[in-house]
């Protein structure tokens, strides 16, 4: 296992409160990240350096690109289109008081796979829901309780899951009809060093993870072993995604929400350097 502790640099200094879901959007080459707490989508452009700021009606779990162009959103109250021209419409709304939207990811076959949770985190009060570009829902976990980490093997085999609280990555049998089955434990991170977040899965089929309260990012190889770390300054990692042109750039989101004496990059968006090679993610089907 290698162990590093300085390879990171600053993307964007922010404070975000929760800042979540780093994306890569190869359409426009730039980096898609969020504050779900202020309701803010944020996007980055390496190139350049600029930055712009969207803000949303509701708390936004995730934003992702659409095959068609605009965006689709984890919402709140349920998935939202954003079309090029701004114009917002509902794919599918279902309101349930005291829960919000979480991370979400798109599958191989451009299905949104969109996780929620109760905002006092009760146990099993959290679902991961599948949703296709014509609107329909489908329930495939009903007893979350963070739903966070979603990610497939580079061939599409294999699905790779949070439930934040559990402190393991779970793996499942992809299905021939998209779904999952066989659901099993592929590493579990061990107490005392954080709690696993969002992850990412790279072109060797390596599963990195974001550790809340741990201050840290981890490569697990497909056998489940620990292989890589690192450090940061920030205790709250929240997700991880490879970006760039060559999409060889780790990019880390952090938070500052419920930290006393907040560091000052708490909140601000990282990239590790050519930190390994990711997989270029599609687009949502709708």
């Amino acid at each position: 296992m290698t162990t590093t502790g300085t390879a990171f640099e600053v993307a964007v200094h922010a404070e975000a409160t929760l800042g979540e879901g780093p994306t890569w959007d190869p359409a426009t080459g730039r980096l898609l990240w969020l504050d779900i707490l202020n309701s803010r989508v944020h996007t980055y452009d390496p190139a350049t350096g600029r930055r712009t700021l969207r803000r949303t009606d509701q708390h936004v779990g995730a934003v992702k690109p659409r095959a068609g162009g605009g965006l689709v959103l984890n919402l709140r109250d349920g998935i939202g289109l954003l079309d090029p021209d701004g114009t917002f419409r509902w794919l599918h709304r279902e309101p349930v008081p005291g829960r919000r939207a979480n991370d979400a990811a798109v599958a191989p076959d451009g299905s949104l796979w969109a996780g929620t949770m109760r905002y006092d985190e009760a146990p099993g009060g959290g679902t991961l829901s599948r949703f296709t570009g014509d609107g329909t829902a489908e329930t495939v976990l009903d007893d979350v309780t963070v739903s966070n980490g979603t990610g497939w093997s580079p061939d599409g085999r294999l699905m790779y899951y949070i439930d934040t609280p559990t402190r393991r990555i779970d793996v499942f049998d992809v299905t021939a009809d998209g779904g999952v089955a066989n659901r099993r434990p592929l590493a579990t991170v061990e107490e005392g060093a954080g709690f696993p977040d969002g992850l990412c899965v790279d072109a060797e089929g390596c599963v990195w993870v974001a550790l809340w309260d741990g201050g840290a990012v981890r490569r697990y190889i497909p056998s489940g072993d620990l292989d890589r770390v690192i450090t940061l300054p920030v205790p709250r990692v929240t997700a991880c995604a490879f970006g760039g042109p060559d999409l060889a750039d780790l990019y880390l989101t952090t938070a500052r929400v419920g930290l006393s004496a907040p560091h000052p990059l708490a909140g601000s968006l990282l990239v590790v350097p050519g930190a390994g090679r990711g997989v270029a993610q599609p687009a949502f089907a709708g």
